[in-house]
């Protein structure tokens, strides 16, 4: 008998805590969140990524010249380029520094 005022009386903290907490989580604005990429990010970008798709950039852009003349039979020039040279060439040069994906 007197321990139902008890377990009533915890369930009602337990049910209080779980509606403030889910009410909460809520409100959190998407603005507030930062996403901008961290300094280890960057630096990682800086020194192994951009010289990694610099070279292959090169690499790419070696293999459409050596492909060049069998493209040309085939009148595919545009889907090989865009692979091989402009692809590369984008997220070396164009993406801003630290975005890794």
């Amino acid at each position: 008998m007197r321990r139902f005022p008890h377990v009533l009386a915890h369930s009602l903290a337990a049910a209080v805590l779980l509606a403030s907490a889910q009410a909460g989580a809520g409100t959190i604005e998407p603005s507030v969140i930062d996403d901008t990429p961290s300094a280890e990010a960057m630096t990682f970008d800086l020194f192994i990524m951009r010289p990694l798709s610099l070279a292959g950039t090169v690499v790419g852009t070696a293999v459409y010249i050596v492909a060049l003349p069998f493209n040309l039979l085939t009148l595919n020039l545009a889907e090989p380029g865009r692979r091989l040279v402009v692809e590369p060439a984008k997220y070396t040069f164009v993406r801003d520094l630290g975005d890794l994906e």
